[in-house]
């Protein structure tokens, strides 16, 4: 166990947040919003992605050095912000290190209080759907609606290369939401967040009075309250920019993935940094 009692974070030092690739900005632009004084650094651990076909063993382990690594740039707290890496790690992560760690869940919860038909559709990984944290999502919050599942391969590879509007990636989109839609439901749940950046793909095939959700707002509430809780949040002047730390195995990928990034950061209106990230 990483042992940090004897030399508390400081409420300046950065929120280390990380996904399996860049899906997890979703996540960050949210924090931003709403904690506009913090430092942010953000590991996007592209040379992997996507986690929902990975081992659960694999996840840990790319979890727990993507952690140090943040923890060794000064981060005061970590989001996990990634469905399938949170379902696997998050529970270790809060065992292994004494920083607040933060992790997400697909909003299973609000969508069956905001149905009325009775009937979720879920949109994720196939590692996130076959989790026992997604069973649990089900058994606690599921009882009283059919929820409906679609797992949903090519999406996040397809948001890696920033195809967010490309005809195959609308095409895949139309599929996936086919048997969420003939079974009636209602209201649609995003379990990654690599597919809020296909919102408008999504929109364009659903009808008008379905609902649409991702739990990117909630994340960040859950860091904000994390942060009080534990005397870290910074009230400073707000920043002035956010760190990137990517890992391509070549300078082509590399230009690429800090390319979608800048067009995922663009109307936040704040420098994005970037470097190699080398774990």
């Amino acid at each position: 166990m990483v042992n940090l009692k004897d030399a508390i974070p400081s409420a300046t030092l950065p929120v280390g947040v990380f996904d399996s690739g860049i899906g997890g900005v979703s996540v960050l632009r949210h924090i931003r919003q709403l904690l506009p004084s913090e430092r942010l650094l953000y590991c996007a651990d592209s040379l992997h992605a996507p986690y929902g076909s990975k081992s659960s063993d694999f996840i840990r382990e790319r979890s727990r050095v993507l952690t140090r690594f943040m923890i060794d740039q000064g981060a005061k707290a970590i989001v996990v912000a990634c469905n399938t890496a949170t379902a696997a790690a998050v529970s270790d992560l809060r065992a292994d290190f004494e920083i607040p760690v933060v992790g997400m869940e697909p909003a299973v919860k609000p969508a069956a209080a905001a149905s009325r038909s009775g009937v979720v559709g879920v949109l994720a990984t196939i590692g996130t759907l076959k989790s026992a944290q997604f069973a649990a999502l089900l058994e606690s919050y599921g009882r009283d609606v059919q929820v409906v599942t679609q797992a949903c391969p090519d999406l996040v590879e397809r948001v890696e290369q920033g195809a967010f509007d490309s005809p195959v990636t609308d095409k895949l989109v139309a599929t996936y939401l086919q048997p969420l839609l003939s079974a009636g439901a209602d209201t649609i749940v995003l379990g990654c967040t690599h597919y809020p950046f296909l919102r408008r793909s999504i929109m364009r095939h659903l009808p008008a009075d379905v609902m649409l959700i991702d739990t990117g707002e909630a994340v960040a509430r859950q860091l904000k309250r994390r942060l009080q809780e534990a005397n870290l949040l910074d009230a400073g002047e707000k920043a002035t920019d956010t760190e990137f730390w990517i890992n391509r195995d070549t300078d082509e990928g590399f230009r690429q993935t800090a390319s979608v990034i800048e067009r995922m950061w663009e109307s936040v209106g704040e420098r994005p940094r970037y470097h190699r990230l080398q774990v």
